[in-house]
């Protein structure tokens, strides 16, 4: 693993807009602008290191699987923040009936140098962004700069296979809504959402796209419905669980939940069972299960107990949002909120820059890899996507 440094293209920002990537710029707190998509540099990796690499994530993804299955089976989703009893049966169900239910992909997020193994830092598999600019765009780069080279990144030919095979799945006759917030002002929702109806598309699949906003409620029928009252059977939502089922109509999301076998009214995608994925207590869970694996940091929920220094993370957040870390010089500092903590493995430096590898995975097959960078030691909604070849 090397970061190297490259001339942009000439039209860099046209180009990559034109693929689908229309936030390639980053606002900062000071009103500049700058890149989100930075291609003045890229990584480069060897074959045997990504082979290494999609293992790791595999075996991940079978642990963590493992690890819902724990927390159905001995009742932990209290550990979770999950105590609602009507939620609780919905994932047990889908839990049960998960062969019969659609289920695409999820994105871990690792730490990795290239020179020891790497570690989970978390999964982010209900809601998972930063799919466009890992599929499309990076892939267009490495084909103008790097002709001939190759690079991690299966995503989109996984992606349309995964819903050609699972179409069997959905309610026949009836359209696959796709459904984003308009409360992202960047786009980004809407892309990644875009995006997947296109994967679908070329599955052979009828879609529809709307703001999961417009998803209306009809009182008579007691189903969801579209913007032109057409029932919704199945849809793919940008919007994550614990905000769909605490919201206005949530109660109703529970009661209608088709779980597998067309048993209700509405087939969302991804399903519920991925609230046991991507909530950041499955991380102390695993290490229950597999303690001292050497892809794995130990994690807690009940404190940070022996740890010399350590990240304590809200059990649900995104692009780092209530993430604090704790040195070991620095003074206790309990948090209120319930979190996981976990070790501090700060993330490696090329160049006084901090990376973590976004490592994808397509039903259960490793698919691709996408990088960010940061200033800091957290990633946050301030860092930056470069791309990669395989050389």
């Amino acid at each position: 693993m090397e970061r190297r440094t490259i001339e942009p293209r000439p039209g860099w920002q046209q180009t990559v807009e034109e693929q689908g990537l229309i936030y390639p710029l980053t606002r900062y707190p000071d009103g500049s602008l700058r890149p989100y998509w930075d291609e003045s540099a890229y990584y480069v990796f060897d074959l045997p290191e990504v082979e290494a690499l999609e293992e790791v994530v595999e075996e991940l993804h079978g642990m963590c699987l493992e690890a819902a299955a724990h927390i159905v089976e001995k009742d932990r989703f209290a550990d979770l923040g999950i105590t609602d009893p009507h939620l609780v049966e919905r994932i047990r169900e889908a839990w049960r009936r998960r062969a019969e239910l659609p289920s695409l992909y999820g994105r871990f997020d690792l730490r990795h140098d290239g020179t020891g193994p790497a570690k989970l830092l978390e999964y982010n598999a209900d809601t998972p962004t930063s799919l466009v600019e890992a599929a499309s765009p990076q892939w267009f780069w490495m084909e103008e700069r790097f002709p001939g080279a190759d690079q991690w990144n299966s995503l989109h030919e996984r992606l349309v296979d995964a819903w050609r095979k699972q179409a069997r799945l959905l309610p026949p006759g009836s359209p696959v809504h796709f459904a984003h917030s308009t409360a992202d002002e960047l786009g980004e929702d809407l892309m990644t959402v875009a995006y997947l109806q296109e994967t679908a598309q070329q599955a052979g699949l009828e879609t529809v796209s709307i703001p999961v906003e417009d998803i209306g409620w009809d009182r008579l029928s007691g189903r969801f419905v579209d913007n032109r009252l057409g029932f919704i059977r199945a849809c793919f939502k940008l919007y994550p669980w614990e905000w769909l089922t605490t919201d206005r109509f949530g109660g109703h999301v529970l009661d209608t939940l088709d779980n597998g076998g067309g048993t209700g009214s509405t087939l969302w995608i991804e399903p519920v069972w991925k609230m046991l994925l991507s909530n950041k207590a499955l991380l102390a869970v695993v290490w229950d299960l597999y303690p001292g694996h050497p892809n794995l940091l130990p994690a807690y929920l009940d404190g940070p107990r022996d740890l010399p220094a350590y990240v304590a993370k809200p059990l649900l957040g995104r692009e780092g949002a209530g993430v604090t870390l704790h040195t070991a010089d620095a003074p206790p500092a309990p948090r209120d909120e319930p979190c996981c903590y976990q070790e501090l493995a700060p993330l490696p430096a090329f160049d006084g820059n901090h990376v973590v590898l976004g490592a994808w995975v397509v039903e259960n097959e490793a698919a691709g890899l996408g990088i960010r960078e940061s200033s800091g030691l957290v990633t946050d909604e301030y860092a930056r996507f470069l791309p990669h070849v395989i050389l």
